[in-house]
């Protein structure tokens, strides 16, 4: 049985404001436990919907949920919300999106995924199994320039060059293909450590979120929320790094604040309102939550509402 328990639980369900017959989407199903949460305030007549990129968690929701009538799972990234509720023949009826973004423990904690360079394991890191692209042939076929500039934009490593040049040298002597030994080669090259964070960090965030497209599949869904959602419908998103957030943050700023446009130009004010109405402020884990499960520690919830 899955015993994992997702961050800010407690406090994403209560951003969702659930109604026992609303229509919700799990975006990031994972091992199921924010829609076992969701589900549990449902009525007879609430409906969930997930997505999820893994084949593994898909098939972890057909043996756990298949049973509910309820609940329906489709195979994909969230960057293909409104297809899917196009499927579903949910568009603009959704009460509630949740989507908890970055990489689930299961995922995590497999060595045979390659997340991780805490233990030795095939440099994989794809979400989807069924992809293309992977971390061993990024690693070992893209250009320097190109390993540089994916560690520094999407792992803000500051020795992304000097790195990039290591990993280089290294795969002209044998291809690296597992995580322990590209985890070796950044160590080796890295200069400065980070006082508690393992000098590989930036370098696995920033190639995770590379091989998955992890941010513009953000962007993309988050475009699509807003025809999605039903009038006062939330929007809830845990996000785990800046990057992350400041997409998240941006969005919801951006539609709260509405169509900018000349003051000359004769538009009536109704069309210029904003579309979302940012709730509270941004949520972060307690000390205690924290201390429990230490992945909680950079993670934030920030939640909207769909104006009517």
């Amino acid at each position: 049985m899955n015993s994992h328990k997702p961050v800010l639980l407690e406090e994403a369900i209560e951003a969702l404001a659930i109604i026992p017959d609303g229509m919700y989407i799990d975006g990031t199903f994972g091992r199921g436990g924010h829609t076992r949460a969701i589900m549990e305030r449902l009525g007879p007549k609430g409906r969930l919907f997930a997505l999820d990129k893994d084949w593994a968690a898909i098939a972890y929701a057909k043996t756990r949920f298949s049973q509910d009538e309820r609940f329906q799972i489709r195979q994909g990234s969230f960057a293909g919300l409104t297809e899917a509720a196009q499927e579903w023949g949910i568009v603009g009826k959704v009460n509630g999106i949740l989507l908890d973004l970055g990489v689930s423990s299961p995922q995590f904690d497999d060595a045979e995924r390659g997340f991780s360079f805490m233990q030795a394991g095939p440099l994989d890191m794809r979400m989807d199994s069924q992809q293309g692209l992977n971390a061993t042939q990024f690693i070992n076929e893209a250009k320097e320039s190109d390993l540089a500039d994916v560690f520094f934009t999407y792992g803000e490593e500051r020795y992304s060059r000097r790195i990039a040049r290591a990993i280089v040298m290294e795969r002209s002597k044998a291809p690296i293909q597992d995580t322990v030994t590209l985890a070796e080669v950044v160590k080796a090259a890295h200069p400065k450590w980070e006082k508690h964070k393992h000098p590989a960090t930036r370098v696995f965030q920033a190639v995770r979120i590379y091989v998955n497209q992890e941010l513009t599949d953000l962007e993309a869904c988050l475009a699509q929320t807003l025809e999605v959602l039903a009038g006062r419908g939330r929007l809830a998103v845990i996000s785990f790094h800046s990057l992350e957030d400041r997409i998240v943050k941006q969005f919801m700023q951006r539609a709260e604040q509405g169509v900018r446009i000349p003051k000359h130009i004769p538009v009536k004010a109704n069309h210029l309102e904003g579309r979302l109405r940012r709730i509270g402020r941004a949520i972060k884990p307690t000390e205690g939550e924290i201390h429990n499960n230490i992945r909680a520690r950079s993670a934030i919830l920030r939640i909207g509402e769909k104006q009517s």
